[in-house]
């Protein structure tokens, strides 16, 4: 097959964020596509516990400056970067001094989950597909990971269905066990369609949970990746009844060859399109 452009959007990348298994996956599948010579760009959110300066990230000020619109405000939108010198692989950050800065991800020390993760979701898609635009990159396939990128299928076939830069591109959604089981604020639909999205894509949710982000981004995607066990009952069914392409992550040291197969079949597809 031809030289692929993969998008990789992911909540955490080691050694930026301490080593895990979602961690390790969003640094070794992106750096080993690479190196099968493939082009690339990696996102992650720029939050306030990585350390700038041991990390060598610096802004990019060619691609800041963007206001994103959430919930009626504007939010200015700050895009650093950093590289990994050894595999030669760089890493793009989304900051915002309003939902990044502080050093926990998404819980308060208290234990709290932050009741402004639904517009963190939110400024992390938007921003992430409207610097890719800045960029002018025209990704191939965009490949989603966890649930702070749960709302990127959604935006990339509605609002940016038309953009030259994600009109042909299959979008992959990969369901981590990353759940939560706290609800987001009761006008997430309401801040959805305030960013141009047309009701009728936000319906299944008007209880916004974390399977309803699942089915959510089920829906919006050309295929999804299981990407770890226990995954719920409820979540494994959605994904069969979806009739997608699906894919279960390897569990052996080959998997990157398994996954470069994967995205060469799934190119094979057509196209979903709403």
């Amino acid at each position: 097959m031809a030289k692929k452009r993969i998008l990789y959007i992911t909540p955490e990348i080691f050694p930026y964020l301490p080593e895990s298994y979602t961690s390790n996956i969003c640094r070794f599948l992106p750096q080993g596509i690479q190196e099968r010579e493939n082009e690339i760009r990696t996102f992650m959110p720029k939050f306030g516990c990585i350390n700038e300066r041991k990390n060598q990230l610096h802004e990019v000020i060619r691609l800041s400056g963007q206001n994103i619109i959430v919930n009626n405000s504007d939010h200015p939108l700050i895009i650093k970067v950093a590289s990994l010198q050894v595999v030669r692989m760089q890493i793009y950050f989304i900051d915002s001094e309003d939902y990044f800065k502080r050093k926990q991800l998404y819980y308060s020390p208290e234990g709290e989950f932050f009741a402004d993760n639904d517009e963190r979701m939110i400024f992390f898609a938007k921003g992430v597909i409207e610097t890719v635009r800045k960029l002018g990159w025209t990704p191939d396939i965009v490949h989603c990971h966890g649930w702070i990128s749960s709302l990127v299928p959604l935006f990339a076939k509605t609002c940016y269905k038309d953009n030259p830069h994600f009109q042909n591109a299959r979008i992959v959604y990969s369901i981590y066990n990353d759940g939560f089981s706290e609800m987001l604020r009761p006008d997430f639909m309401k801040k959805l369609v305030g960013t141009g999205i047309d009701e009728a894509f936000v319906k299944g949710l008007e209880e916004p949970n974390y399977n309803a982000l699942m089915r959510k981004a089920v829906e919006f995607s050309d295929a999804v990746v299981i990407a770890q066990d226990g995954i719920s009952d409820e979540l494994v069914n959605c994904v069969k009844d979806s009739a997608k392409l699906t894919f279960s992550h390897p569990q052996d040291q080959a998997f990157v060859d398994e996954y470069n197969q994967f995205y060469d079949t799934l190119l094979e597809q057509e196209l979903l399109i709403f």
